[in-house]
């Protein structure tokens, strides 16, 4: 937990055949933490080879607005959902 900035850091490890895109694991966190998947950011992903262990890192904010304000705008590019996702939604 950061409550300077209102986040919380959490760490999470996905087990599956192929590594995950990050749209997947947001919808999921946000599921899972009963928040919008606007306030979800997720920061880094890493499987190790020979593995379907996938450990990761994303901050949930409070507020989105916050989150845009703080979360570097490379991260805010990775975390936008694909055009095929977003068209089907």
């Amino acid at each position: 937990m950061n409550p300077l900035i209102s986040r919380r850091e959490v760490t999470f490890e996905v087990e599956e055949p192929a590594t995950p895109n990050r749209s997947e694991i947001r919808r999921e966190l946000a599921v899972l933490l009963k928040t919008e998947i606007d306030q979800v950011w997720v920061r880094s992903l890493d499987t190790k080879s020979g593995t379907h262990r996938t450990v990761g890192l994303a901050h949930v904010y409070d507020d989105a607005e916050r989150a845009l304000q703080v979360e570097p705008d490379h991260i805010i590019k990775r975390n936008q959902i694909p055009a095929k996702e977003a068209e089907e939604e």
